[in-house]
């Protein structure tokens, strides 16, 4: 029978790293088919066409598939025994893939595939406790490499590997849900759930037990890690769906594929979509490097990390690095793929003996990376048309919003935020004007509008110092790179944030006097639990700034999809989502708010509201700030397109945010209320937090509509900040310099809504 063309021809693929071959291949293949037969995932010898609910290949198909090669490939430098139990387990993962692919994706058994989901749990026991009788081939494999494989590990890494490996197995949900309602995910929710589903984060944990690199605990949450295994995770996960579209589209009527997400999300054929896709693959490749080469120095310094502990991490970071290159070369070989196809426009190709790798193009060279680095700081942009913006909502406004307007002004004359200070760096980066302008205390009544008046006044408040402290940590730091006055400016603004509530450092600036307000007053009522939510929320938006910080100092625009996850957190959505919890009633328990549904829809509103900024903000962060870190930059870096479309791709995206927003609500959080067995009070707990996230993105839109703060006219009259900045030289002789330096602070003005 004549094989079936192929939809797209295979792309160039970035490979940066040599693959290399394991010389103990042929004995994990030995030893791996008869565990595979000793645990019921291959019938017995001589068993082809058995039948049964645990039968998914016969002999043949596993050949062909041919574990062994991916694990020698992908783990070239571990001894015989470390890559048999790793290719044990690779047998194992890709027959639950397939096997619950045949048993309850193909059948839409929900119940089913819920309970077989959760039954497998109980073979992952951390502690060391005792496993219940395997009833079937995936709990017999599972527990068999459980035991063989945790005890050289520690308590700290069987965590992590029980909770990727729960992850692998419970987010299969998600996928066969998205089957039964033949619904494509949007790209944002396709990237994150398919690191759970992916199962590349499993493997990155099984590369620090290949290469006896375990992670040390305290570095294992750390940004720079956590971006080394997802960057890894993506370029694996996107490397796969290119090649397995064709399987999972025309064969399993599967919809989790970034090639399918792209076609359908830009309407593109399957050849452009395999494009972007592999576009995506090569940032995130570029990413990896970037985070390798310059945030593990700083991480080690800051952190005091030994050198045994400095080397196991590097190990890490060079097993991540087998891993995509020998990853890539299985997929070039086994049959489960789509690889008939040579790739294409290539600059070179040498021939002979020992050249089939040496295929030269820009892709293959990486050369998109340089887009990165190519922005112009302070360029013209002019008065823009912004793009339609969806949103079904309508906006709620506090009645207390002009009595929020007249404590606000008052509150940041009081604490000095607006004050002129000679000597001080950053003082007069506002003034009346732009205070009014600003009018934070709209954006507080459209987030919160049935708050109490001193609630309102509270959130008005706080919004008003995380946007003056926004505009002054790059005004201040970004203008001078100084890296190391940023980490200290930022620790001593979390000092002013003791979860005691005791004593704080003698503030010195408005800032300062501000945040030394605003803590106890918001903190003091609060439970311990949401106290520390509320003062991570406000440390991790501090802390994301070094990181905006880092990308000026290098002069690089960040990927599109570390970004993404950044902007929420750089744009204070933590933060800004607490400022509701100043209500009493309105807290989530613990276990309702760690579930996949809340945090989906947290996540969506919050990305809603960060793009809502860029695309508002675009003219004054790019013109007049010199700013690289604005969505519309970034996509129009990463798809060389111009402005107006990269726009129109951010107005899609927050679109896609609502929709899943919707979605989210009416179908993934329902089961779990039940399964949890919320009651009516708890319920209605629930039913405001999602009302408060749709209060959330409307709030947020109205005010950007009705700000002065992005408006033409505000823009042109304030000038370049360095005109309105004390950041020059002080002192005798030194007038001459004040450039712009303004000379009466002229009558106090009121607060209106047009500014």
């Amino acid at each position: 029978m004549a094989k079936r063309s192929q939809p797209y021809e295979l792309p160039d693929f970035y490979v940066p790293w040599p693959a290399r071959l394991n010389p103990h291949r042929d004995r994990a293949q030995q030893h791996s088919k008869a565990w595979a037969r000793a645990t019921g995932i291959l019938p017995p010898a001589g068993g082809k066409g058995a039948t049964g609910d645990d039968v998914v290949w016969d002999e043949a198909d596993y050949d062909a598939h041919d574990y062994p090669l991916l694990c020698a490939y992908t783990h070239p430098d571990c001894p015989a025994a470390e890559l048999d139990l790793i290719t044990d387990w690779y047998v194992w993962v890709f027959y639950f893939d397939d096997h619950f692919l045949h048993r309850y994706k193909q059948t839409g058994d929900l119940a089913g595939a819920k309970a077989y989901l959760d039954a497998l749990d109980a073979y992952m026991p951390v502690d060391g406790a005792a496993i219940p009788e395997p009833g079937n081939a995936a709990e017999r494999g599972l527990a068999e490499l459980w035991v063989r494989t945790t005890p050289a590990m520690s308590a700290a890494w069987r965590m992590r590997f029980a909770r990727t490996t729960r992850d692998l197995l419970q987010e299969s949900l998600w996928e066969l849900l998205n089957i039964a309602g033949a619904r494509v995910a949007n790209p944002i929710e396709y990237i994150e759930q398919r690191r759970k589903v992916g199962g590349a984060p499993w493997s990155a944990c099984l590369v620090e037990h290949a290469a006896r690199a375990e992670i040390p605990p305290a570095l294992a949450g750390t940004r720079p890690l956590r971006v080394l295994t997802d960057s890894f995770a993506d370029a694996v996960h996107m490397r796969n769906d290119i090649f397995s579209y064709q399987r999972e589209t025309e064969a399993e009527g599967e919809v989790s594929n970034a090639v399918l997400v792209a076609e359908r999300f830009f309407s593109v054929d399957p050849q452009a979509a395999a494009g972007m896709v592999n576009d995506l693959l090569t940032s995130r490749l570029h990413q990896f490097e970037n985070t390798t080469l310059t945030e593990l120095g700083p991480l080690f310094a800051n952190h005091g990390v030994d050198l045994p502990s400095r080397l196991r991490v590097l190990a890490y970071v060079k097993g991540l690095q087998d891993w995509q290159s020998g990853g890539h070369e299985w997929h070039l070989r086994s049959s489960r793929y789509m690889n008939r196809s040579t790739p294409r426009a290539q600059l070179w190709k040498p021939v002979g003996v020992g050249t089939s790798a040496a295929c030269w193009s820009p892709v293959t060279l990486g050369l998109q990376g340089v887009r990165q680095f190519a922005h112009v700081p302070y360029r013209a942009v002019g008065r823009l048309t912004l793009p339609d913006i969806e949103m079904p909502y309508p906006v709620h406004l506090s009645p207390h919003l002009d009595s929020a307007r007249e404590a606000t002004g008052a509150w940041a004359e009081g604490v000095g935020l607006i004050e002129r200070a000679p000597g001080a760096p950053g003082s007069g980066l506002w003034d009346q004007r732009s205070l009014v302008a600003a009018d934070l205390p709209l954006c507080a009544a459209g987030i919160h509008p049935d708050a109490s008046a001193p609630e309102l006044a509270l959130s008005s408040q706080w919004l008003t110092w995380g946007t003056y402290a926004d505009d002054y940590f790059p005004a201040v730091y970004g203008t001078t790179r100084d890296m190391a006055g940023a980490q200290a400016w930022v620790a001593r603004m979390l000092a002013f944030l003791p979860l005691d509530l005791g004593a704080v450092p003698p503030p010195l600036t408005g800032l300062e006097r501000g945040l030394a307000d605003l803590w106890p007053r918001t903190a003091a009522p609060m439970c311990p639990v949401t106290r520390g939510r509320t003062r991570a929320g406000v440390e991790t938006m501090l802390v994301s700034w070094l990181w905006e910080l880092a990308n000026h100092i290098q002069g690089r625009i960040p990927d599109p999809v570390d970004y993404l996850e950044m902007r929420r957190v750089t744009f204070g959505a933590d933060l800004t989502m607490m400022l509701r919890m100043l209500t009493p009633g309105r807290e989530i328990p613990e276990e309702l708010a760690a579930t996949r549904p809340v945090r989906a829809l947290a996540t969506a509103a919050a990305t809603y509201a960060a793009l809502t900024n860029d695309l508002f903000s675009y003219r004054k962060e790019i013109e007049f700030e010199g700013e690289l870190h604005n969505a519309a930059l970034v996509l129009q870096a990463f798809l060389g397109c111009d402005l107006a479309c990269a726009m129109q791709v951010v107005a899609d995206l927050m679109a896609s945010q609502l929709q899943q927003m919707e979605h989210t609500a009416a179908v993934l959080l329902p089961p779990v209320l039940d399964e949890l067995e919320v009651d009516a009070a708890g319920r209605e707990v629930v039913a405001g937090f999602v009302a408060g996230l749709r209060d959330l993105v409307s709030g947020v839109l109205h005010w950007h509509r009705e700000s002065g703060r992005y408006t033409d006219a505000g823009l042109e009259r304030r000038g370049p900040p360095l005109e309105r900045l004390w950041v020059i030289p002080q002192g005798p002789g030194t007038s001459a310099a004040r450039v712009g330096a303004a000379t009466s602070t002229g009558p106090a003005l009121r607060w209106s809504r047009t500014g």
